[in-house]
This record gives structure tokens, C-alpha cells and sequence, in this order.
């Protein structure tokens, strides 16, 4: 067996026959740890890389587990059959997963070398070397981008986003892999017209750099509506959910957003992951 599948990592869950996260049907692995504390976050016992202690229906789970590159490929190997009819495949997400970049790295060239679809949710807070070792074992980078003013993006985040919006064009720049956008659309936060339209502008400029550079530009802008399907595990963690007072955002909110985007990018939009 080859070193790098001895890599170590810590996840906190594998979901199989996802439709969600890229094409297809997906494995998706959720790596422990992250470097932002946002108020939203659904996935609240991914933000420390700790083993932690969790509440769920009133028991007590622990969350975390340290697991090899090899272990995690035996579970995504399960499911080959459905990759390659539905051209889907294995997805990382958090967390960050470039929190723990060797063992995404090695994850993902694991699955290239077997013949596996491979994507990223990351919001590409990292240094762009860390990144540029993993662009040539992913086929699809899904791309966060919350917002593009600093000062809010830290007031909601705990960071600022100049890092990750500088790494956005070098990735689109590097033209090495499919690149789609997405955006959490949280009321209070996001949700005006001229803030999505904002970044939408950005995702145009984006397109034109990775088309200059021989890539394929962004495949399709995601808007994502908040929900609140994470409250729960707040309790479950002893911690105070600070959305409480947060209504997601109407259908009909979402649809004129949504065209306000198509409208700013000329790029393909849907609401949705």
C-alpha cells in the first residue's frame, strides 16, 4: 500500500447517496475544524478540530473521529456503481477542509487514482499554496463567497475575507478545475439585492479571468437560503444560537435574488445546492 494512504484525519461523518454538493450521487466526508465561527453555521461541531461531546435526542455523541486516507476510500469504494452511473463522486466538505490540507489532499488524489469524480466545499481560507497542492486531484472546486465587504464579512464571520477572495482568483486564474460559486443567503447578513449583486459581479470577473487562462470559467452561480435545521445542536454543544430571531427567506425573496444575480453575471444561477 502506497505511504500517503496512511494519512491521518479527523472527520466527524460520512454521508452516502447525496444529490447535493456536485454532480450526481456523492459520498460526502465532513472533515473536523475550521478557521470562521459563523453565526448560521448548520454544522456547528465541525468548528473545533476537537473530539467533542454532543447531545442528540438527549444522549450524549461523541463527535470526532480519527480515521486513515485508506479507512474513509474503503467507504466511498462501496458505492462505485452509482458514481459511474449518475457521473457522481466523492466530496469533501466541513468544516474546512483545507484545515486539514494533507489529509484532504490525500483523500482526493486517492480517489482520482481509482478512477472517482472529486469535489471540495471550501470557502479557500488557507494559504494559496495549500491550495494549489490539491487543484490537481480535484475536478470541482464549490467555491463559498459570503460576502464581498470585509467589515461585515468579519462582524458575521469572526474573519475577514480578503484572503479568501484573493485565493478565488487564483483559482479561477489557474484554470485547473471546474469552479462554481456559492452563496449563503442569510437575512440580515446577505440578502439585499446590491450585496448579491456584488458578488455576483465578482463571480462575472471570476468567469472571464478562468476562461483568459484556458479553464472553463464558473459553471453555475448557487444561492443558498438560510434554514435553521442546525439550531438543534447548538443546545446539543451547551451553546447559544445567535439566529434564533432569524426567519428564513420567502420563495419569492429568494426568486428575485436570484435574477438579480442572473442579471449582474450573466452566468447560470439556481437556488440550491
Amino acid at each position: 500500500m502506497e505511504a500517503y494512504r496512511q494519512t491521518k484525519g479527523r472527520i466527524f461523518d460520512i454521508q452516502k447517496f447525496s444529490i447535493h454538493d456536485g454532480d450526481g450521487i456523492r459520498t460526502i466526508v465532513f472533515l473536523k475544524g475550521c478557521v470562521l465561527r459563523c453565526r448560521w453555521c448548520c454544522n456547528p461541531e465541525s468548528q473545533e478540530y476537537a473530539v467533542q461531546t454532543m447531545k442528540v435526542q438527549g444522549e450524549p455523541k461523541i463527535i470526532g473521529q480519527d480515521v486513515t486516507v485508506d479507512e474513509v476510500m474503503r467507504t466511498v469504494e462501496q458505492d462505485r456503481p452509482y458514481y459511474y452511473r449518475s457521473r457522481g463522486g466523492l466530496t469533501l466538505s466541513g468544516g474546512e477542509s483545507l484545515c486539514q490540507p494533507e489529509f484532504a489532499r490525500d483523500l482526493l488524489r486517492a480517489a482520482k487514482e481509482h478512477g472517482i469524480n472529486t469535489a471540495m466545499e471550501s470557502m479557500a481560507c488557507a494559504k494559496y499554496e495549500v491550495i494549489e497542492s490539491i487543484l490537481p486531484y480535484l475536478d470541482h472546486y464549490l467555491l463559498d463567497i459570503k460576502h464581498m465587504n470585509p467589515e461585515k464579512h468579519k462582524e458575521f464571520t469572526g474573519r475577514s475575507n480578503e484572503l479568501m477572495l484573493e485565493n478565488a482568483g487564483k483559482i479561477a486564474r489557474s484554470g485547473q478545475t471546474r469552479l462554481s460559486i456559492r452563496i449563503p443567503v442569510i437575512p440580515t447578513f446577505n440578502d439585499s439585492e446590491a450585496e448579491i449583486r456584488a458578488i455576483a459581479g465578482y463571480a462575472k470577473k471570476l468567469d472571464k479571468e478562468s476562461r483568459q487562462a484556458g479553464g472553463l470559467g464558473i459553471e453555475k452561480v448557487h444561492l443558498l437560503p438560510y434554514h435553521r435545521l442546525g439550531q438543534d445542536k447548538y443546545d446539543g454543544l451547551d451553546r447559544e444560537y445567535l439566529m434564533k430571531d432569524i426567519v428564513p427567506p420567502q420563495a419569492e425573496k429568494m426568486a428575485g435574488l436570484k435574477k438579480a444575480a442572473e442579471q449582474e453575471s450573466g452566468l447560470v444561477c439556481q437556488i440550491g445546492g
